[in-house]
């Protein structure tokens, strides 16, 4: 998975690229905030993300605020590293958007173990986004199945939109994901086999 490490010492942001590629993420960098939020608003924007709070141009903070302001964004997993540790610099931060917030120096078990627990949640969130997509897209097939369908009273064939008659599987088949398999029913497998009688008793 890929991960955006924004953090403006050189120092700092080679040893969390060197973490991170050791524990196999994919990692791409930013020296700033701007450049961290251009690189988020990328098509293939990274799902997680580790902001320094303090950056020149743009603060880890407002690059935060500017993500959950963004609908393709609220979902991205953003950790905000910095070395406040006033308790209400760390409530600024969660209500500024972060999903975690840890203080420098950075341990190391512990970085992972956010990391990590970010991996899943995105992962998690890529699932659920994907089997929305598969249920709206089955929604759709069954509302083309809605409304009234004009029928024959005699030969049970439907005329579609381009008033076209075609028989009833033909109709259904192109417009919802079904097959048909054709069988008799009780009632009608005993017609059948009346009207088959009565043919054979007036053949000569």
């Amino acid at each position: 998975m890929k991960v955006l490490i924004a953090e403006d010492s050189l120092a700092s942001r080679c040893s969390l690229e060197s973490m991170l590629k050791s524990w196999d993420y994919d990692v791409v960098c930013a020296n700033d905030g701007v450049e961290a939020w251009s690189l988020l608003q990328a098509e293939e924007a990274p799902k997680l993300a580790v902001l320094d709070w303090v950056m020149p141009g743009m603060d880890g903070l407002e690059v935060c605020r500017k993500a959950r302001a963004q609908p393709r964004l609220e979902s991205t997993y953003i950790i905000l590293l910095t070395a406040r540790i006033d308790q209400q610099d760390i409530v600024a931060g969660l209500e500024g958007g972060a999903d975690e917030y840890l203080t420098k120096p950075v341990n190391r078990d512990e970085l992972r173990a956010r990391i990590n627990a970010g991996r899943r949640i995105a992962e998690l969130q890529r699932t659920l986004a994907d089997r929305v997509q598969d249920l709206e897209a089955a929604l759709s097939r069954v509302r083309q199945l809605q409304g009234l369908l004009p029928i024959c009273s005699y030969c049970k064939k439907i005329r579609d939109d381009q008033n076209y008659w075609q028989q009833v599987e033909n109709y259904i088949g192109s417009h919802a994901d079904v097959q048909f398999s054709h069988g008799i029913c009780p009632e009608c497998f005993e017609s059948v086999m009346r009207e088959h009688g009565r043919s054979v008793a007036k053949a000569p």
